[in-house]
């Protein structure tokens, strides 16, 4: 199956439902319904169609978190497209490797970043984009032209470039498969539901943002306010105001969040259930800290680009500190020496994953796949006990 029917019970099922708060570039504030996401989606994938895109076609993204990721995210699942979310980062050469490799059909970005692409790359302005589509006439109802588009799960729908285990940035393809197995084991490890407010200030070119908080939201069909960036000094408003249940964020956001005053972080962790960490590894004095100030135990998991969510302390029941906890549902491990052999508990070796989770391979390398997925399992090149 694709990804789209499991987010349609909130598209089509919910659309009156207060779905996304966030800031427009120009600063004022911006609210959505789910049935608001399903038009703008259905009027931008119009204004595509019209540009000549087809299905399987590759579209870059250079944009800071705004409403518009949301929109083409949508629009690429519902034709059949390819996103390639890059790094807003990066500079012209390392732009300049994605654009070569992956060879999209355009990338959509802002004016001030077209100098950064290299000579000859189609550029589709976020902003023209957006006025156009704000001009087609309100399209509730899907268009014939991708409603009848049918995706399964190896379908790809994202390129998501990485240094992955060894050598040179790689564009690992992620499945509609991929990304549905990992939004249903979060969501139902997690204890997601649409009573949560999730507070999003990760960047949605990486998968931390886009693969789990985007889809954790969607699929369970909380309201989420999703801000350009992790800002410190606007943190404590954010959290204050906002009143969030949910926050997903990475170690140095939690240091900062540390230097929030001490009985107004008791009051947002008396207010909030679930704090996740993830794309580095949490200190366990941050992790000690955060609990004595807020009164949570960081959730700590792991995960990849090419797997997404893999590993993962309990919502409910101990979670160690300075430890990513067990496999997810659905996910298997393997700790193995250096002959592929397992190894006895308590020993160190390599973390092999295999599941639903597990990327299709990386972009036009056939060679790098082969040596990272062997017999169905992904070596992460990564050290566990």
């Amino acid at each position: 199956m694709s990804l789209l029917p499991l987010i349609d019970h909130v598209l089509l099922g919910a659309p009156q439902r207060a779905a996304l708060e966030t800031d427009a570039p120009s600063g004022e504030s911006q609210h959505f319904t789910f049935g608001d996401l399903e038009s703008r989606s259905n009027q931008l994938a119009t204004v595509l169609i019209a540009r000549g895109v087809h299905r399987g076609d590759r579209i870059a993204f250079l944009l800071q978190n705004r409403v518009e990721i949301i929109d083409l995210w949508l629009v690429c699942v519902k034709l059949g497209l390819i996103a390639i979310p890059i790094n807003v980062l990066y500079q012209a050469r390392e732009i300049a490797h994605i654009v070569a490799d992956a060879e999209p059909s355009a990338v959509v970005t802002t004016a001030d970043r077209a100098a950064d692409l290299p000579k000859g790359t189609v550029m589709w302005d976020v902003e023209v984009l957006a006025h156009e589509a704000a001009h087609v006439t309100a399209v509730r109802e899907r268009p014939r032209a991708f409603r009848e588009i049918v995706c399964d799960s190896t379908t790809p729908l994202a390129l998501v470039y990485t240094s992955g285990t060894t050598g040179a940035s790689k564009g690992a393809i992620l499945t509609h498969g991929n990304f549905a197995s990992n939004a249903l084991i979060l969501n139902a490890s997690w204890a997601m539901h649409e009573s949560d407010r999730m507070l999003t200030t990760l960047p949605l070119f990486h998968v931390h943002g886009l693969g789990n908080a985007v889809h954790c939201w969607l699929l369970s069909g909380c309201h989420m306010k999703l801000t350009g960036r992790f800002e410190a000094a606007r943190a404590t408003s954010w959290f204050t105001e906002y009143v969030p249940t949910v926050f997903f964020g990475v170690p140095t956001m939690y240091v900062r969040m540390l230097d929030m005053n001490a009985t107004v972080a008791a009051k947002i962790g008396e207010r909030a259930r679930l704090f996740v960490s993830g794309s580095a590894p949490l200190p366990v004095h941050v992790l000690q800290a955060f609990r004595e100030q807020f009164g949570h135990v960081i959730l700590e998991r792991y995960g990849m680009t090419e797997t997404l969510m893999n590993v993962s302390n309990p919502y409910f029941g101990e979670r160690r500190a300075g430890t990513i906890g067990l496999p997810l549902p659905t996910t298997a491990v393997r700790i193995v020496n250096e002959r592929g052999g397992d190894v006895e508990d308590g020993t160190s070796g390599e973390l092999w994953v295999r599941g639903p989770n597990v990327m299709k391979g990386y972009y036009r390398d056939p060679v790098a796949t082969a040596q990272v997925i062997v017999d169905g399992w992904l070596n992460t090149g990564d050290i566990a006990r």
